[in-house]
């Protein structure tokens, strides 16, 4: 049975401009799940925490949204998903106020677990869309731009969010996502086409999916490389400053370098993939194998540390489009329900990535996370390549 994400809208009168309404949601939503990155210093200073537990900012939200997500797909029934998504964003502007009026740690993390329920919503229900809003042919590119908000946000949210909190504090970064969140909404009311269910998702096709193997290797796949790419990443401030010396004036900058070779990766991954779905996840995999390489060995410096982030984001900007699309080819028929399940095992890659990262930098020091992420690549590299091999050999036979 087809679930709503399988359903192409025959008559979206405005498709590209829907998709990127769409993208501009998960530009938001990522921007504000990322925003402590570039902020986890002054932030974890002024409200008394140390660096470790002010990582929970990102876990929290992340555990929230991986239990989440299945269930909007589940209880969303039949409710027209232009209506949740805009509900979902009017959340997440309010979800930015109360961070930026955060007077300590814990009223914090209750706001950041708002932040979860939003991101849980939008990214089940942005992750299929493509395929609903522009015709069959268009599927690949549309699922780039949609997922070029993932490294938008890493090229405009983040590093933005870390020049306004130099320049004016952190809670004005937030105050700034909680004005975004708002205009992004008022975008969908505009341009997003209504988009009706006609059956809703059960517990008994959720179950159906959980069987599917390829799309069990996904979720592995998923979970490695996000999770590895986040115990290093929640803390790319300490690892530039304290690792590599770059002043922290620097910091904003390099990261919009970084997000710049992220949209870059995004989009030449979202080319590839639709091809060479295996091939391209072996080459994102080999490139974060690269990065702590390259760290360890050439970042002791500004400039050396400057080049290892950019082939980090290089590598890291194509796996959201390059795993999404695995997870399309898996699930042809349950877009939706794959979505569900690929937010879900991201988000708890990022819970699980920011509290070990958090952990190793608390008792070994900063550069313990760059192998964490190395091993991991290299788990990802051998489980792509071992279903690569699997997929040859099935070719062969058949």
């Amino acid at each position: 049975m087809n679930d709503a994400s399988s359903l192409n809208a025959p008559a979206v009168r405005h498709p590209w401009a829907a998709v990127i309404a769409v993208g501009l949601a998960t530009f938001s939503v990522v921007t504000t799940e990322m925003l402590p990155v570039g902020l986890l210093t002054p932030i974890a200073t002024a409200l008394d925490s140390t660096p470790g537990t002010a990582a929970l900012m990102i876990s929290v939200p992340a555990l929230l949204a991986a239990v989440l997500a299945p269930v909007v797909v589940l209880g969303a029934g039949r409710v027209d998903r232009r209506h949740i998504l805009c509900a979902l964003l009017g959340l997440l502007a309010l979800a930015n106020v109360a961070c930026a009026l955060a007077p300590d740690m814990a009223w914090m993390l209750a706001a950041r677990a708002l932040v979860g329920f939003c991101m849980g919503g939008i990214w089940a229900i942005a992750g299929g869309l493509a395929a609903r809003l522009v015709p069959a042919a268009s599927i690949g590119l549309a699922t780039s731009l949609i997922f070029g908000g993932v490294a938008a946000a890493s090229v405009l949210g983040v590093p933005l969010g870390a020049l306004i909190g130099g320049m004016a504090g952190w809670r004005w970064a937030f105050g700034g996502m909680a004005i975004v969140s708002a205009l992004v909404l008022a975008l969908h009311m505009i341009v997003l086409p209504a988009l009706p269910v006609s059956h809703s998702t059960s517990l008994r096709h959720v179950a159906a999916q959980l069987r599917n193997r390829r799309l069990q290797i996904g979720l592995l796949l998923t979970l490695l490389l996000v999770g590895g790419h986040f115990a290093a990443f929640t803390f790319v401030r300490p690892l530039l400053v304290s690792g590599s010396g770059v002043a922290a004036e620097w910091v904003g900058a390099l990261l919009f370098g970084y997000g710049l070779a992220g949209i870059a990766g995004n989009f030449l991954a979202g080319t590839v993939a639709a091809r060479h779905t295996t091939r391209t996840i072996i080459a994102i995999a080999l490139g974060l194998l690269l990065t702590p390489v390259l760290f360890l060995t050439l970042g002791g410096t500004p400039a050396g540390g400057g080049a290892a982030l950019i082939a980090w984001g290089l590598a890291y900007g194509g796996v959201s489009v390059g795993l999404m699309t695995w997870m399309m080819r898996a699930t042809p028929h349950a877009m939706e329900i794959a979505a569900a399940f690929y937010v879900s095992v991201f988000n708890v890659g990022i819970a699980l990535g920011a509290w070990t990262g958090g952990q190793l930098v608390d008792r070994h020091g900063i550069t313990a996370v760059l192998w964490a992420v190395g091993t991991c690549a290299a788990l990802a590299v051998v489980v792509a390549l071992a279903c690569r091999l699997t997929e040859t050999r099935a070719r062969v036979v058949s």
